[in-house]
């Protein structure tokens, strides 16, 4: 079943002390690459966040495999 679109105009609902002319020209993903570059994130499978819930978990079990391999 499709959805009908509503084609009636939106009444504009920005506040007054917005100024809408400074809101038009903006750029879709115009900071990616540098928000990318700040931020390290990794995406857990599912039975690894199981058995490591917590970010420090996760954090001191790698230290853990760190220090065993300087070890070796």
């Amino acid at each position: 079943m499709k959805k009908e679109h509503d084609t009636q105009p939106h009444e504009d609902d920005l506040r007054p002390e917005y100024d809408a002319t400074a809101l038009k020209d903006g750029v879709r993903g115009k900071y990616l690459e540098r928000y990318r570059s700040g931020t390290n994130l990794a995406l857990l499978s599912p039975d690894v966040r199981a058995a490591f819930p917590t970010d420090e978990a996760v954090n001191e079990a790698l230290r853990s495999l760190i220090r065993h391999q300087k070890q070796a």
